[in-house]
């Protein structure tokens, strides 16, 4: 009795078993076989249109004229006339010289002129009363009322009148002469600017020696400002008409048509735009860069020479370029993929080769066509063959 009661408990067990088990199966199979939905993903179509290519270069600000300023005569200083740093004009006074000496010289040389034209009267008189003697014993002596030596003596005391005249005269010429040296250097001891601009420190003091080869400082013109950039030879071949006949314009020579940007040291974009000036002569064998020199307005000369910023300007326009944002590229080792829909909502990716940027959109050389639809959100979620629901991305993707 008790064994056929174990018996019957036992194969109670066991079914009871079997059907946890089954229904353990059950409870695990059914969530697998229930399919996920397709992930969301928002998507652009490749867009074409023209796409302007910036290229931007490392400036130097520098005076648009810098006049040394050097004395043109030698002596001491005696007074600054100007505040260093201040703006100046043409003409202005910036140092004395001690005009003593100077004008020493220059009444010297007034006292020979005057000397000299003393002389020219004195020999002038001479020569009238010589003329008149000649004209008077001329006949007389031709009839022997006089002795022909009195008419000699009268001739050669007019000719020596005459020869005293002209000996007057140079002396005169010379007088002028050395008066109007002496003058120029006289109005010298006034060192003077030479040019509109910004007087810098004064690299001497007063009571110096100072002499021609001494600059006592120097004035900028600042505005207009010009900024010094280098460009490679690669990007110089490319904008210059002159290597690529028939192009839509040199972009050198037709500077007017090519505004300037500059970018601060603060990265704050100056206001003004500048143009191109000229371009240096040579390309530098040692950079591979030629310069080039453009100019900006500086109401205010608040850009000062030595300031350093970045040039930027339109160097090409790409015609029908595609571009799509850079949010849709991912990069994995030195490849650029992007995630294309299908008609069938299916994803497959596509290697491609990117080019300039504009903004936030990046041009695509090759490996898409216009209206290919490419995943911008959602990136993380989509493999190569996968069912995605796209949607439009609403967002500006500029």
């Amino acid at each position: 009795m008790n064994s056929a009661v174990l018996k019957l408990a036992g194969a109670t067990t066991v079914l009871a078993a079997l059907f946890g088990l089954s229904a353990c199966e059950k409870a695990v199979t059914a969530p697998a076989a229930a399919q996920m939905p397709p992930p969301d993903v928002s998507f652009v179509d490749v867009a074409q249109q023209d796409i302007p290519v910036t290229a931007s270069w490392v400036g130097t600000l520098d005076g648009y004229t810098n006049a040394q300023i050097q004395p043109q005569v030698s002596g001491y200083i005696i007074k600054q006339d100007y505040r260093e740093g201040a703006l100046v004009h043409k003409g202005d006074v910036l140092f004395e010289i001690d005009p003593r000496p100077f004008q020493a010289v220059l009444d010297q040389a007034k006292g020979q002129l005057a000397q000299a034209k003393g002389q020219l009267a004195q020999a002038q008189a001479r020569l009238q009363l010589a003329e008149i003697n000649v004209r008077r014993d001329t006949p007389l002596a031709k009839v022997r009322a006089i002795a022909q030596s009195q008419l000699d003596n009268d001739v050669q005391t007019k000719a020596t009148a005459e020869a005293t005249i002209e000996t007057a005269k140079a002396s005169i010429a010379t007088s002028e002469a050395a008066i109007e040296t002496a003058q120029l250097n006289l109005g010298f001891t006034k060192v003077r600017s030479l040019v509109d601009g910004i007087a810098g420190i004064a690299t001497i003091q007063i009571g110096n020696l100072v002499g021609p080869s001494n600059v006592l400082t120097t004035v900028s013109k600042v505005n207009p400002i010009k900024a010094y950039f280098p460009i490679s030879e690669q990007e110089y071949l490319q904008v210059s008409d002159r290597i690529k006949p028939g192009a839509g314009g040199d972009w050198l020579r037709n500077s007017a048509a090519v505004p300037l940007t500059l970018t601060l040291a603060n990265g704050a974009v100056y206001g003004q735009k500048g143009h191109i000036v000229f371009t240096d002569r040579q390309v530098d064998p040692q950079t591979g860069t030629i310069r080039v020199v453009g100019a900006f307005p500086n109401p205010g000369n608040v850009l000062r020479p030595g300031q350093f910023g970045r040039v930027s300007a339109l160097t090409n326009v790409l015609k029908g370029a595609l571009v799509i944002p850079q949010r849709a590229v991912s990069e994995l080792q030195g490849r650029y993929q992007v995630a294309v829909i299908g008609t069938d909502n299916k994803v497959s990716i596509h290697d491609v080769e990117v080019g300039e940027r504009h903004g936030s959109l990046w041009v695509i050389r090759s490996g898409l066509k216009a209206g290919d639809r490419v995943v911008t959100e959602g990136l993380a979620k989509v493999r190569d063959g996968s069912v995605v629901n796209p949607k439009p991305d609403t967002s500006n993707p500029a």
